[in-house]
C-alpha cells in the first residue's frame, strides 16, 4: 500500500478557519484525516502541505508513521515552527487514522487501550460581572459539568476595538477608569488594563466560592496577559480558592519565572497552549514546575509527538490537558479524546462544544453526556468529513483583531 495523494480541506462551519488533511492510499476507499488547524495562518499551512509535504509523502508506505514523521520534520532543515508543525500534524494524524482503519480498531486501542470509559471535560464560563459568571457556571453545572473555567470579560478583561481610552473604557471589565487613559493618536487594538484585571480576578473567585462553594472544580486562564511578577502575585492570591488549575500564567518566552511561582505558592499550574518546540516543555516537565501540560496537538506536530510528551509527563507526575477550543477541528478533538482515553496521566480536557453545522460537516463527532465526552468505536479516529458541506462554509482571510492586544498606553503586548 502507498500514499497516492494528499488534499487540504479548508472550512469554517462556526466561522473559525479550520484546516483538515486527507491522505489517500492505493487501497480503494481507504484514506485518513488529520487536523492541521492554525486559524490565524491557515493559508500558510495549506501551502506547506500542498507544495512541500504532499510531494514528500506521495509514494511512501503509510504504515511507516515514525519514519515519515521524522524525515518530514527534518526535511526543511529549520523546524519547530507552528506552520510546519501544523502541516506535519495533518499528515501524522491521517496516518494514525489509516493505521486504525487497517487494524479495524479505534485509535485508543492502538495506543494501549482505555484507562477510562469517558473523558471529563471543562467548559468556559464568562460574563460582564461576578453575577453573570456565576449564572454561567450554574448553567454548566445543571448540564452535568464538574470542571468549569471562569473568566470575566474574556481573557484579561479584553476591551472594545478602537483607538484611545474613550473608545475602550466602557468595555474594559476590571479596568481602573482613572488609570485607563491612552496617549493621543493611539493605534487601534484590543485594549485592556492589566492591573485592573489582576485585581478583579480574586474578587471574582471570592464571589464564586462564597455563592457556589467548593463542590465544583474551577479554573482560570491568565492567557499570559500579566507581567511575570503580577502573575506570581495573582497565583498566590488565588491559592485559597483551590483552583483545579491556573492556566497559561506566563508566555513561553518567560519560563524561568515558573520557578518563582512554584516557590511562592501551591496553586496548580497548566501551561502549553503556545508550545511549538520541545524546549518549551522540557524544563517545565523535568523540573516539575507545572502540574498540567496542555499543547495544541497540531502545533507540536500531531499524535506522534503528543503521545511521547504524555509518556514523558507521566514519569514526572504531570497530567495532560490538551488544548481544545473552537480553533481545533473535530478531527483534532477526536485525536485529543483518543489520547485522553489511553493516557494514565490524563488530567482534564478542554471542550468548546460543537454546533449542528459542524456535526453535519464532520460525521462521527465525539458526543458529550453529563460532563463526559465519548468517541464512537469506529476504526481509527472514528470521524469523517463531508467535503461538499465543508465547501459551503468557506474560510475568510481576516486579520484576527483579538490578537492585537494593547495596554492603556498603547503598547503592543502578548494577547
Amino acid at each position: 500500500m502507498k500514499i497516492t495523494d494528499v488534499t487540504t480541506i479548508l472550512t469554517a462551519p462556526e466561522k473559525i478557519n479550520l484546516v483538515v488533511v486527507k491522505v489517500h492510499t492505493s487501497e480503494k476507499g481507504l484514506y485518513g484525516l488529520g487536523c492541521a488547524t492554525f486559524t490565524q495562518r491557515y493559508l500558510a499551512v495549506k501551502t506547506a502541505i500542498d507544495d512541500y509535504l504532499k510531494p514528500f509523502v506521495v509514494g511512501k508506505d503509510p504504515a511507516k508513521i515514525e519514519d515519515i514523521w521524522h524525515s518530514a520534520w527534518v526535511s526543511s532543515y529549520w523546524r519547530n515552527g507552528p506552520v510546519l508543525n501544523n502541516a506535519l500534524s495533518g499528515i501524522d494524524m491521517a496516518l494514525w487514522d489509516i493505521k486504525g482503519k487497517v487494524a479495524r480498531m479505534p485509535l485508543y486501542e492502538l495506543l494501549g487501550g482505555k484507562c477510562r470509559e469517558g473523558v471529563p471535560v471543562y467548559r468556559h464560563a464568562d460574563g460582564r460581572d461576578e453575577q453573570e459568571v456565576e449564572d454561567s457556571v450554574r448553567s454548566y453545572m445543571e448540564q452535568g459539568y464538574h470542571y468549569i473555567r471562569c473568566q470575566m470579560g474574556q481573557y484579561g478583561a479584553a476591551a472594545l476595538y478602537g483607538a484611545g481610552a474613550e473608545a475602550n473604557r466602557p468595555a474594559a471589565i476590571g479596568a481602573t477608569p482613572d488609570r485607563f487613559r491612552s496617549p493621543k493618536a493611539s493605534p487601534s487594538g484590543a485594549y485592556y488594563d492589566p492591573d485592573g484585571y489582576a485585581m478583579s480576578v480574586p474578587r471574582l473567585f471570592d464571589h464564586l466560592r462564597s455563592t457556589i462553594g467548593f463542590g465544583v472544580e474551577l479554573c482560570h486562564d491568565i492567557h499570559e496577559r500579566l507581567p511575570p511578577i503580577e502573575a506570581v502575585r495573582l497565583a498566590k492570591a488565588l491559592e485559597r480558592h483551590r483552583l483545579f488549575f491556573l492556566e497559561d500564567p506566563l508566555p513561553p518566552e518567560q519560563l524561568d519565572w515558573f520557578k518563582i511561582i512554584r516557590s511562592q505558592c501551591s496553586t496548580p499550574l497548566a501551561m502549553g497552549e503556545l508550545f511549538a518546540n520541545p524546549n518549551d516543555w522540557m524544563p517545565l516537565v523535568t523540573d516539575r514546575l507545572i502540574d498540567f501540560v496542555r499543547p495544541h496537538l497540531s502545533a507540536i506536530g500531531g499524535i506522534t509527538p503528543a503521545r511521547k510528551l504524555a509518556h514523558l509527563a507521566e514519569a514526572f507526575a504531570i497530567r495532560t490537558a490538551w488544548h481544545g477550543p473552537g480553533d481545533v477541528s473535530p478531527v483534532g478533538h477526536a485525536a485529543n479524546i483518543h489520547l485522553d482515553l489511553a493516557s494514565p496521566n490524563f488530567g482534564i480536557q478542554e471542550w468548546a462544544g460543537m454546533s449542528d453545522a459542524t456535526r453535519e460537516v464532520f460525521p462521527g463527532c465525539p458526543e458529550v453526556h453529563d460532563g463526559y465526552v465519548y468517541p464512537n468505536d469506529k476504526p481509527g479516529l472514528g470521524i469523517d468529513i463531508d467535503e461538499k458541506k465543508a465547501a459551503s462554509y468557506p474560510c475568510e482571510n481576516i486579520l484576527p483583531s483579538w490578537t492585537l492586544a494593547r495596554t492603556p498606553d498603547g503598547t503592543s503586548v502578548w494577547p
